[in-house]
């Protein structure tokens, strides 16, 4: 039986950090597993009470805030997993979702990656990932499939490649990660799963959806629908993950179409929205695009360390 190492990074929310082992542990049908927590800098260190807590488990403590890249790549540095599975803190297991998950990656050699199906936490019901259509670098954009409809099934019987795998839930090959590397940490907020499931692919590997897994997510606990924290990485980071991945035609046709197409809407609906100083960030994120390479570790963006 191949050993699953399941690693999840809490920052500042110990509670809902619990809620995930308390479903691991109240669901979890594998028995090669070892879980790894790794806490990110919380301001509250709650390591010591947990290494009590749950002697099975085992906890990293960072005294720095190192995104979720960071987080997550501490912890595969502590694995001992033939297969690691990233799982947001902000969700819950179900019944078999491991097992399911392997069956499946181990019965198909050319998968590096994988998502299972996932669901809404507050609406048990409703898909928010049921696979990812393809990008296109033109514009930088792609689709959830399935979002926010009502499971009925439908997309029960479509195993099988996807865009990408969605970063709350994604089952990796150690051996995919050993020719692919590991997340790219300067991205610090988004669109690092994105840019991973991009370098796994051209590492010979394909990446799968999974809906016999089924996992749910509580969306948005980490960071609020509307921040300055997220808008200036999400427009930092789509730049950045254009940069590193798309072709050098579709990479010259996007800068065109984000300075004059995206930039002057998002100006537009920051004024509407009445969101003060969302401009800036944006156009601080086109900066930092334009001064730093693709590998630059300066975030540009102060972090609560």
């Amino acid at each position: 039986m191949k050993k699953v190492s399941v690693i999840t990074v809490n920052f500042n929310q110990s509670y809902i950090t619990e809620l995930l082992l308390a479903s691991i542990s109240n669901t979890n049908t594998y028995t090669n597993i070892e879980i790894i927590v790794v806490d990110n800098g919380s301001k509250e260190n709650s390591v010591p009470n947990w290494q009590s807590q749950y002697p099975g488990i085992k906890f990293i403590r960072s005294d720095a805030n190192l995104g979720f890249a960071g987080g997550n790549n501490l912890g595969i540095k502590a694995s001992t997993g033939d297969y690691l599975f990233f799982v947001n803190n902000d969700t819950e297991f179900t019944p078999g979702l491991i097992d399911e998950m392997i069956k499946v990656m181990e019965a198909n050699s050319s998968i590096g990656m994988a998502s299972p199906k996932i669901r809404y936490f507050d609406e048990p019901d409703t898909l928010q990932y049921a696979g990812f259509t393809p990008m296109n670098y033109y514009t930088c954009r792609n689709s959830t499939i399935g979002l926010l409809e009502k499971d009925n099934g439908q997309y029960d019987n479509t195993t099988g490649p996807t865009g990408y795998a969605h970063g709350a839930a994604m089952m990796l090959k150690l051996e995919a990660i050993d020719k692919a590397g590991m997340m790219a940490e300067n991205f610090f907020l988004y669109y690092e799963e994105m840019d991973w499931c991009d370098h796994i692919k051209k590492a010979g590997y394909e990446v799968w959806f999974i809906p016999a897994g089924l996992i749910y997510h509580k969306e948005s606990v980490s960071v609020g629908k509307a921040s300055g924290l997220k808008e200036y990485f999400m427009n930092r980071n789509r730049i950045l993950f254009i940069r590193r991945n798309a072709p050098l035609q579709a990479r010259l046709f996007f800068y065109l179409y984000f300075i004059l197409i995206v930039t002057p809407r998002n100006l537009l609906n920051y004024s509407k929205n009445k969101q003060k100083g969302f401009g800036k960030l944006l156009l601080k994120a086109i900066w930092w695009n334009l001064t730093n390479n693709i590998n630059s570790n300066n975030l540009g963006y102060p972090i609560t360390r």
